[in-house]
């Protein structure tokens, strides 16, 4: 599932920092734009992941337009970044962020028909596969 944050932008003390508003302030910083951007995105799905994980309500985002860097900056004490700061969407595949950063699996029980045990045997369905992705879903739709 993919999740897309607004971040703030700016350079500070040579380095590019950023901001999630709707997360809390959230901060990250980057060497340059591109490792900002690869920091921001750890940072967000980090806090995504611990929000779902411990079934908090995950804050909705803002549109692009409704952020203002320069309010965001002012409120933190940074009017001097102002000039160099950006807004821009942060995407976070939330499936992906999970493979990679919890992988450890843990041996779950479960009872199926035995019909349906042989049907999924015949086609060689996965069923840690088929139960993660189903659970998956399930906890991102409450």
């Amino acid at each position: 599932m993919n999740y897309v944050y607004p971040a703030v932008f700016y350079e500070e003390e040579g380095k590019i920092s950023a901001i999630f508003p709707d997360l809390g302030n959230l901060a990250t910083f980057g060497d340059n734009v591109a490792d900002a951007m690869h920091m921001a995105q750890d940072a967000c799905g980090l806090y995504l992941f611990t929000a779902l994980r411990d079934g908090e309500p995950l804050p909705a985002p803002s549109a692009l337009s409704e952020i203002s860097s320069a309010a965001i900056l002012e409120e933190l004490e940074m009017e001097s970044a102002v000039d160099s700061a950006f807004v821009n969407m942060v995407l976070v595949d939330m499936t992906e962020y999970a493979r990679q950063h919890s992988d450890r699996a843990v041996k779950k029980t479960l009872s199926i028909p035995m019909w349906l045990n042989t049907l999924c045997e015949e086609k060689s369905i996965n069923f840690s596969k088929v139960l993660q992705d189903a659970l998956l879903t399930k906890v991102q739709s409450l």
